[in-house]
């Protein structure tokens, strides 16, 4: 995923892709941007890790069913980097916005959550696991 090593703490540094068809997704990106994507596993499942010339660019996974049903199109979230996830999380809610996904850890790779701004603009935050 991310570079291991710990990244700056404000700075955008990953982007996930839901998609309601990942093969033409795919297919798309690898045609305009010549990305590749591999499978990955994680949390009991998988998604697939994009990569350019073999450096990670961001993942993607599918879109349920019931995001589908309730006319959830494709998009991307991008991840801003962040110390203590937690800590974070409770000064977004201080600040207005509002927690759309609680922090949870995604196996081998960070701690993350979802949140809205005050203006309901949505972004993912991202706390590196420490690797020894």
């Amino acid at each position: 995923m991310a570079d291991s090593r710990r990244p700056s703490c404000g700075r955008f540094i990953w982007h996930d892709l839901a998609a309601a068809d990942p093969a033409a997704a795919v297919q798309f990106y690898s045609a305009v941007f010549g990305w590749a994507a591999t499978t990955q596993h994680a949390n009991g499942g998988t998604f697939l890790r994009l990569q350019s010339n073999g450096d990670d660019v961001g993942s993607m996974y599918t879109l349920s069913g019931k995001e589908r049903e309730h006319g959830v199109p494709s998009h991307w979230t991008p991840y801003v980097a962040v110390d203590c996830i937690e800590e974070t999380v409770r000064r977004v809610e201080n600040a207005g916005g509002t927690i759309l996904v609680q922090s949870f850890e995604v196996e081998g790779a960070a701690r993350i959550a979802l949140i809205a701004d005050a203006g309901g603009a949505v972004l993912g935050l991202w706390e590196a696991l420490a690797h020894e």
